[in-house]
């Protein structure tokens, strides 16, 4: 071996040096172009197959480009395109090479070290090879191993686990009369690829898959639509492929599609993606001395399965990651079990303070409210105030010659403020015809407590009381969250349980939970002060006896409505229409327990995901790469 080895060595030592340079400049060319331009990935459509694009969306007319029109054929659920796929059977055989030579290189440089450590021609010979190999084995030795054709399969199982769970989902359902009401919408399956803020990979620059042609700026928006419904191009990389304007035309009438197959199509016709705003809405309603109004983009998150069914969530915010943080989240839900939602306690609050002549007659009007048949007296005056509300309970407290009497009333479909406000005079003029010394001191005595952090929010609720839970198979939690379930249960105790008890916090025992609140609540017309109390959070995660991760959100004080304030601008309407949730509900109040379910599933996907960023301990890299943009010349 050792002669064979030597004589390669003197042949290669008599060829020139020039030639030796060509010879390795020729191989490197063949090598690359050898490893790199060949196979195919696999990717699925997000769209169902029957999925199709609505044949008329007017609010993006003035956006339609000339160019032949769409034969609205559509191809099967499963979508293939062809990308560029590594060789790996050629790394695999130039390891086993170079694994090879250098190993027997060093066995004949052992076999006569002596000879050629005093021989400097062949000393430096040895260390020129050996430095050779060990740069192709810092480059490439091991990429090979890594059994790419095992991570494709891995892929396609998980992709093919996730379809069986959806079907498996839909056949829990139980069967819905088709005698009446509306046609049951189907469940969408996980987003097939998410931008998420949270994976390292998707800091890279996106490009478009290769099947999408290569004239995509000259089609109509509607073709460029299919082909995103058809995943051959992301949606997320539209505006790297076209102007901004337009990828976000292109990108309403693919969500237009998507929410028609939920029953819901054209709800975005009334989101404006241009400026416009109708001030004669605004006036005496929303705002006063009116100058103009501040644009916020919109993005939307999902689908997310809730309940058994699936939803898309619009969301308002300036802050860079955060649509694409929760979109991940809803993806390893979705891919999970789905969210599956409860309201324990449904009730606006209102606490008047009152004054008395002295300690003694607070007690005793503490004593009288407290009692049954004179409560079933304030609830007559409440409800007289009002066709909807309903006062649920009274909870007076005594502080020397205060008494603040929280009144609870369930509000319907509004928020339920000004309704409770009403209801809560009139229960004052009560109260003062029985008891002549009471003087009205302020009608909300901060005890209701609105649009402050407080203790009473966190223990009695006030609003909608929600709690959400989700379970994560530890393989998604693996492939879409970059991460363990061990570690990130043991993140989320060192830091939303013993980190916030450690700040003395109230109702704070969560990463972000504020932030998904406010998104939800700017994008639906809610009050956006109330995120104060409505983001009282509290996230908990485990393991469960399977491995799997088992997360919740209790949230006992989500403040919604559906109907009244912001709810009746037309871009808050469109939102709140795109959830499926508009205006008052069949039944009293059931369109916004639905708001509030939605918000705390997507607390839940915000929480899943920023979780799963600090356990992957990727959160800085992913803002620097995602939110931050250099200044451009009009914003200077």
């Amino acid at each position: 071996m050792t002669t064979i080895v030597a004589t390669l060595i003197d042949r290669i030592d008599s060829i020139p040096s020039t030639h030796l340079y060509f010879a390795a400049v020729a191989t490197s060319i063949v090598f690359s172009f050898l490893l790199l331009n060949s196979g195919d990935s696999t990717h699925h459509a997000l769209m169902p197959p029957d999925a199709k694009l609505p044949a008329d969306l007017g609010v993006c007319k003035d956006r339609q480009r000339q160019g032949p029109a769409a034969d609205g054929t559509q191809s099967s659920h499963h979508h293939r395109h062809a990308g560029p796929e590594p060789r790996w059977h050629i790394l695999k055989i130039l390891n086993y090479a170079a694994a090879t030579s250098f190993t027997a290189s060093v066995l004949y440089f052992a076999s006569d070290y002596s000879r050629f450590l005093s021989d400097s021609a062949s000393l430096l010979k040895f260390i020129t090879g050996w430095s050779a190999f060990l740069v192709f084995f810092f480059g490439f030795f091991g990429i090979s191993f890594v059994d790419a054709d095992g991570l494709l399969a891995r892929e396609e199982e998980e992709e093919a686990r996730m379809r069986q769970q959806q079907q498996q989902q839909r056949q829990m359902q139980p069967a819905k009369s088709h005698s009446s009401g509306p046609v049951k919408s189907k469940l969408h399956p996980p987003a097939s690829s998410a931008p998420a803020c949270c994976d390292p990979t998707s800091m890279k620059t996106a490009s478009s898959p290769s099947k999408a042609p290569t004239n995509v700026k000259e089609l109509p928006d509607e073709e460029i639509a299919e082909l995103v419904l058809a995943n051959k191009i992301k949606d997320h990389t539209l505006e790297k492929i076209l102007d901004c304007d337009r990828a976000v035309a292109v990108r309403r009438l693919a969500f237009e599609a998507k929410l028609s197959t939920l029953n819901r199509g054209g709800a975005l016709a009334d989101l404006p993606s241009g400026p416009s705003l109708d001030y004669s809405r605004v006036h005496g309603a929303n705002c006063e001395i009116v100058v103009g109004y501040i644009p916020l983009p919109v993005g939307m998150v999902g689908p997310l399965t809730l309940n058994g069914e699936t939803v898309y969530i619009p969301m308002a915010t300036t802050e860079g990651c955060l649509v694409a943080s929760t979109n991940r989240g809803c993806k390893a839900i979705t891919a999970g079990s789905g969210a599956i939602s409860t309201i324990t306690r449904d009730g606006i609050t209102r606490a008047p303070c009152v004054r008395m002549k002295s300690a003694k007659e607070a007690a005793h009007l503490k004593i009288w409210c407290e009692q049954k048949d004179n409560f079933a007296l304030m609830k007559d005056a409440f409800e007289s105030t009002t066709n909807y509300g309903k006062l649920l309970s009274s909870a007076p407290t005594v502080a020397g010659r205060n008494v603040y009497i929280r009144l609870q009333c369930f509000s319907g479909d509004a928020m339920g403020m000004n309704m409770v406000s009403k209801g809560s005079l009139a229960v004052i003029d009560l109260l003062k015809s029985i008891f002549p010394s009471l003087d009205l001191v302020a009608l909300s005595g901060n005890m209701c407590t609105d649009k402050k952090a407080a203790a009473v929010n966190w223990i009695e609720g006030r609003g909608k009381s929600v709690v959400v839970e989700a379970i994560i198979p530890q393989a998604i939690v693996q492939s879409t969250l970059k991460t363990d379930v061990k570690t990130i249960v043991h993140v989320n105790i060192q830091k939303n349980l013993i980190g916030s008890a450690m700040a003395g916090s109230v109702g704070g025992f969560n990463a972000h939970a504020s932030n998904i609140v406010t998104a939800v609540f700017l994008a639906t017309g809610q009050d956006p002060a109330q995120n104060v109390e409505s983001s009282n959070c509290i996230t908990l995660m485990e393991e469960t006896d399977e491995g799997d991760l088992w997360i919740s959100c209790t949230m006992p004080s989500v403040e919604v409505g559906t109907v009244g304030g912001g709810t009746s601008l037309p871009a808050q309407s469109a939102c709140l229409k795109a959830i499926g949730c508009k205006g008052g509900g069949e039944t009293p109040g059931a369109n916004a327990k639905q708001l509030a379910h939605v918000v705390a599933s997507a607390t839940m996907a915000g929480e899943l995901s920023l979780l799963a960023a600090l356990a992957a301990n990727t959160l800085v890299q992913a803002h620097m790469a995602h939110n931050r943009k250099p200044a451009t010349s009009s914003s200077k």
